[in-house]
């Protein structure tokens, strides 16, 4: 790949190429090496803070594709103070060739990688340039010489580099480990003492540097919480850094870590570090007197601390107004910076998407659990209309926040009732369901199933706009949460249905792809297709209507289930299925007339799980109520199986449930 900027911008930028830009490069093809290196050192001063400059030397040729097509070679070689080139590249000397050459001396080398990194201070387009260069091998491979001094401008040159949006993690990283490997080279011990240098600038480096590696992370959590500097332990100092008398930067990198610690288990959440001290000090940051940028970071790390606790999501709600506050995250650009400064105006668009990300984060994380905190959150300014407007909003990430917040709202029976159906809600998610990327579609089919309850009154309209088909489509995702939630979703359309519906299921579903997933590996997707199956054989006229046309095939699956290696909740919710099959008025004869079926019956209602034991009775008491026709025939079958003497010793059973039924089912045979 050659080395080059973006076509549109390369045109520009070479038309602006001026005699002194070309001669920083061509200077670079003496042959004094001295000179060389002056060339070096002026080109760096030259392109501090000018990213004209910068652009300049990258289409001249400064920074060079290590695998470019040359058009002729020459030679380099240093010997006795003499220079020899080989192997042209397209417009001069290149940085890079130089940095890599062991002949070429460590001063050399370090100014390229300082000039380098000051390439890379410029415009996301330089960055995409040096990348496309293979940089970031070049400086990797630096970082084995034993001189300091180039080892720092490599690292700095790499940080550069890396903190830029446009930088792929995983040209540094090659798979999710890098924690793990530091912690087992010694990272925390040694990075430990940092956090009391005298110097500012060390104590935050090591401070984030604990960040990130704590994050997600247990095993380094449950090590920091025991590591102690100067006789004090780590979560302490963490504590004595989040005292409002310290910079913001610094209290905020402090509570990440706690934070990190807690939900990783190591602290716990009623540790007054967390209620008095992180919690508090992460709501500060949502404040408007903080920088835009403080307020998206505390958002988004007090969302994640009280994303999965209760309690500390009741306490997060009543603090310092925190509900009321966020709304001011949907305020930006506000109409007064438009007027009387383009500066914050720039500034304040810059940051409107994080903002509104990280309010719906928190949204979510505050009403997960709590009714009367989702009944506040709803009824604050235009909530609702903020997160139908997100849906739709250009920034995936903001729409995957929006969804999150809508899922987390919509686990409230009484805001389904209302706020949802006022703001028609369902419209804008079936959207969101046609066309988006896994991550938002797991969240957003997550809030279809709430909507598809059966108190929701959007339950019919999203029938309407052809849910079924969609939903049957996700329960062939080889994503694992979409075939879960699709499958789900059907199953609460299917509670208390009309028979078309439980019809249209099935032929969209078809007999093929039920049978894949009640043979699907994972026991959720299992256990919400026989839920599925439960829902569908309800009220007599559909299961008798169900099973005449699927009976054989259901039949089946119900045998392979009972006989496979399933867990209790599995088989208990197979033999409830049945227990339905034997409550149709046609449907049971499948059961009659099936041997097999009936022995796995009796087999359950002798089983050392009281749950299987009363599930298999339900099928039996249905099969033999002699209120029904035909009744007699069945009593007499079931009796020659021996099942009379099984239902007399559960008669006789220590379990209430059991004693109760058995007797129930007795009762039918005396009566």
């Amino acid at each position: 790949m050659a080395c080059v900027l973006e076509a549109p911008l390369r045109m520009s930028v070479l038309s602006e190429v001026t005699a002194s830009s070309r001669h920083y490069v061509d200077r670079l093809f003496d042959l004094d090496p001295q000179k060389v290196l002056q060339g070096v050192i002026d080109m760096k001063n030259a392109v501090i803070g000018n990213n004209k400059q910068k652009a300049n030397l990258i289409v001249l040729g400064a920074v060079p594709s290590l695998k470019v097509s040359t058009k002729k070679e020459f030679s380099c070689w240093r010997s006795s103070g003499i220079v020899k080139w080989k192997g042209l590249m397209n417009g001069g000397n290149w940085l890079l060739y130089l940095l890599q050459q062991e002949t070429s001396s460590t001063e050399l080398r370090t100014e390229c990688a300082v000039v380098l990194g000051s390439l890379a201070m410029g415009t996301e387009n330089n960055v995409k340039s040096l990348l496309d260069c293979h940089i970031i091998p070049a400086l990797l491979q630096g970082l084995l010489s034993p001189d300091l001094k180039f080892i720092e401008a490599c690292l700095r040159c790499l940080r550069t580099i890396f903190i830029s949006p446009v930088t792929p993690e995983d040209l540094l990283y090659t798979g999710p480990d890098h924690q793990t490997i530091l912690f087992n080279h010694g990272a925390v011990q040694n990075i430990a003492h940092l956090l009391v240098s005298t110097s500012y600038k060390v104590r935050m480096q090591a401070l984030k540097c604990f960040s990130v590696l704590a994050f997600e992370n247990p095993q380094v959590s449950m090590t920091l919480v025991n590591v102690s500097v100067d006789g004090e332990l780590l979560p302490q100092i963490f504590v004595k850094m989040l005292q409002r008398d310290k910079p913001i930067e610094m209290q905020l990198t402090s509570a990440k870590c706690l934070t990190s610690m807690c939900r990783a288990g190591a602290i716990r959440t009623d540790d007054s570090c967390i209620v008095l001290k992180t919690l508090p000090c992460l709501v500060r940051m949502c404040s408007k007197e903080r920088l835009l940028e403080e307020r998206v970071e505390g958002a988004e790390t007090l969302a994640y601390l009280i994303e999965t606790d209760v309690e500390l999501q009741r306490i997060a709600s009543i603090t310092d107004h925190l509900i009321v506050m966020l709304a001011d995250y949907f305020k930006y650009p506000s109409s007064v910076s438009a007027i009387t400064d383009i500066k914050r105006l720039d500034h304040d668009l810059k940051h409107a998407h994080e903002l509104r990300q990280a309010a719906f984060k928190l949204y979510a994380s505050l009403g997960a659990n709590d009714e009367d905190i989702r009944k506040k959150i709803i009824e604050t300014e235009n909530m609702m209309d903020r997160i139908v407007n997100g849906l739709s909003e250009s920034s995936i990430k903001v729409r995957l926040a929006a969804v999150r917040c809508l899922h987390s709202l919509s686990r409230s029976v009484q805001q389904l009732r209302t706020s949802f159906q006022d703001h028609a809600v369902w419209k804008p998610l079936m959207k969101v369901l046609q066309n988006a990327p896994n991550e938002i579609l797991v969240v957003a089919s997550s809030t279809l199933c709430n909507l598809l309850l059966e108190f929701s009154p959007s339950k019919e309209p999203i029938l309407e706009s052809g849910a079924i088909e969609l939903l049957c489509s996700l329960t062939q995702s080889e994503n694992l949460a979409l075939r879960v939630n699709g499958i789900w979703a059907l199953m609460n359309m299917a509670f208390q249905a009309e028979q078309k519906i439980k019809s249209d299921i099935l032929r969209g579903l078809s007999t093929e792809q039920l049978f894949q997933l009640l043979s699907d590996s994972d026991v959720n997707v299992l256990m919400k297709t026989l839920g599925l199956l439960r829902n569908l054989l309800s009220t007599r006229p559909h299961i008798d209507h169900i099973m005449s046309t699927h009976g054989k095939q259901i039949m089946q699956a119900v045998t392979l289930i009972l006989e496979g290696e399933h867990n209790i909740e599995v088989k208990e919710q197979t033999l409830c299925i049945l227990a339905n099959i034997a409550d149709g008025t046609t449907a049971k004869e499948l059961i009659m007339t099936n041997d097999d079926i009936l022995q796995k019956i009796k087999y359950y209602m002798s089983h050392s799980n009281a749950k299987l034991q009363l599930a298999a009775m339900f099928c039996i008491s249905n099969l033999i109520w002699n209120e029904e026709e035909g009744s007699q025939e069945r009593q007499d079958k079931l009796r020659d199986m021996g099942i009379v003497d099984i239902l007399h010793k559960l008669s006789q059973s220590s379990d209430p449930n059991l004693c109760d039924k058995a007797k129930t089912a007795l009762q039918q045979y005396l009566a």
